[in-house]
């Protein structure tokens, strides 16, 4: 069944050498594929992965494509933001972010950035 194989995400990128960098620089991966010319594989912990691939249609999403589980949120996010990574800050209805980061009423904590690519990215508790 489905539900018993490892899942990946999918996020376009419309410079994929630009996000490369981005990927390498901010967030500290290395492509699994580093030869590749029109995507890019980046594997992450328990056999999670994500593909980039070449688009002109990156960046058009309005919501969060690939998400991260952090045990640690506060130190997850002083390392990404200590490599330049800028969070979001939001303040909707059911949704307000404070220093870049929500508290959802279950107690969960999340905070969103952007790629250079214009793709949504998450790291929370869960």
């Amino acid at each position: 069944m489905i539900k018993d194989l490892n899942v990946a995400g999918v996020l376009p990128a419309s410079d994929l050498a630009r996000a490369r960098d981005f990927y390498r620089d901010k967030l500290g991966l290395e492509p699994e594929n580093p030869e590749a010319s029109d995507n890019l594989m980046y594997k992450c912990a328990n056999g999670t992965a994500f593909l980039l691939y070449e688009t002109p249609n990156a960046g058009t999403a309005k919501n969060t494509q690939l998400g991260w589980q952090s045990t640690d949120l506060d130190q997850d996010m002083a390392d990404l933001r200590a490599r330049g990574v800028v969070f979001e800050e939001y303040d909707f209805p059911g949704l307000k972010t404070e220093n870049g980061v929500a508290t959802m009423p279950t107690g969960e904590r999340g905070a969103w950035f952007l790629d250079t690519e214009g793709n949504i990215l998450s790291i929370s508790t869960m």
